[in-house]
């Protein structure tokens, strides 16, 4: 799978990797242990990239286990977020998260730019400490970008997380080309849009046209438009599905789509959704 670098945080990632929203949110062994076999096919496959965030219920801790009864914490890098306005409960989520990862995180980010003056002073200070490598931001809303763009701009952040896909492309106008110029990482969320882009897909003859790029699939099509802009990083899909894992990771692979590739994937988005 191609690595890139992960802006000018010193950090290099895959270009596909896993987000636990909702799909790590689970109790019980069995479930446990599922999360597990999907978190083992993504390292298997080069996806070693893994993605959460305290509000996900229980997906920190899953992820984490999950993690350590592999022994791959060396293996794998994990981001997740820190999201309060309350200094005391965040505290709480920095002592969990150094709990769950084994007393570090590759990259902590201020989840939807909660109270990130203060939350970057003291992230700042964790990497000081050798406790966090990379530190960034993020935020779903569109109408929070111009705070995003300037947040951006902060010296200590070297990567955000944002909304990117073949019919959500708003990020283009401003935030993707302010992180080229500051050279900063770009993580992309909601790459399938929620799931809506792929509830109907092209046709199989439609389909075709991409195989000489090494996609076959509606899914592994979407993904590799978005990672087939320069300035992505690392795309973090979430599924609860051991095959899902490996499709989506093979999108990684081959290569990348041409500009007018990739405005006939975004006409067929348009089309199917």
């Amino acid at each position: 799978m191609e690595q890139r670098k992960l802006g000018r945080s010193g950090l290099t990632v895959p270009v596909i990797g896993m987000g636990t929203w909702k799909t790590f949110d689970v109790r019980g062994q069995q479930e446990e242990t599922h999360r597990q076999e999907i978190v083992k096919t993504a390292l298997e496959t080069g996806a070693n990239f893994y993605d959460s965030s305290p509000m996900y219920g229980e997906a920190e801790r899953v992820l984490g286990q999950a993690i350590k009864n592999m022994a791959a914490r060396s293996k794998v890098l994990v981001a997740t977020k820190v999201w309060t306005e309350s200094d005391e409960v965040a505290e709480q989520q920095y002592k969990n998260a150094f709990k769950f990862f084994e007393g570090y995180v590759d990259l902590y980010q201020v989840h939807n730019l909660a109270a990130w003056e203060k939350r970057l002073k003291s992230l700042q200070a964790f990497k000081e400490q050798g406790k966090v490598r990379a530190i960034g931001i993020t935020h779903y809303s569109h109408s929070a970008f111009d705070e995003l763009s300037r947040v951006m701009r902060n010296k200590s952040v070297e990567a955000i997380q944002i909304p990117y896909n073949a019919l959500d492309r708003e990020v283009e106008k401003k935030i993707l080309p302010l992180a080229e110029e500051l050279n900063t990482g770009v993580l992309v969320m909601r790459p399938l849009g929620f799931g809506s882009l792929v509830r109907q897909s092209p046709t199989a003859e439609e389909l075709s046209q991409f195989a000489s790029f090494g996609v076959k699939t509606w899914p592994q099509i979407l993904l590799k438009w978005i990672l087939s802009d320069p300035r992505i990083t690392v795309v973090i899909p979430a599924t609860s599905k051991i095959e899902r894992m490996a499709e989506n990771a093979a999108a990684g692979d081959g290569p990348l789509f041409d500009p007018d590739t990739r405005e006939k994937v975004s006409r067929l988005a348009a089309k199917y959704s």
